[in-house]
């Protein structure tokens, strides 16, 4: 439902994983041009899934253990992306002259407090839930 909270953090994370790459240069090669997600297989892949699970976790929103655990499998998924770019990192050169680094190399950071967020709010919820079984009994 988009209604909860949650499904707006994960949505939040659906902009950064699955929309924002396509307009946010990762970084800018020696000539200047920019380079995007599309042109390298596993960090498409990776984007690719991480929008993918995100929105599995949207529509799952009846079963809440599983919306959660498809958040952590996304924040994972989201620190092995990040940790990609550090390794493509010492390729780029920290000289401003040779290469600059784009906007689009914290969307994963961005995605993993968003994804952070909505498994918070399912806490929340799954709490809410139990306590109320609780008070039928």
């Amino acid at each position: 439902m988009l209604q909860r909270i949650q499904s707006l953090h994960l949505l939040g994370a659906i902009l950064c994983s699955g929309i924002l790459p396509f307009f946010l240069p990762l970084w800018f090669d020696e000539n200047g041009f920019p380079f995007y997600f599309q042109g390298d297989l596993p960090i498409s892949i990776l984007f690719g899934f991480s929008a993918l699970l995100s929105i599995l976790a949207i529509i799952s929103y009846r079963k809440r253990q599983h919306q959660f655990v498809l958040c952590r499998l996304n924040i994972i998924l989201n620190v092995i992306l990040l940790l990609l770019f550090v390794l493509y990192a010492p390729k780029l050169s920290g000289d401003p002259y040779v290469s600059k680094k784009g906007i689009g190399l914290v969307l994963p950071l961005l995605s993993i407090v968003f994804l952070a967020l909505a498994n918070i709010a399912i806490q929340k919820d799954e709490k809410l839930v139990k306590s109320s079984g609780r008070l039928r009994k």
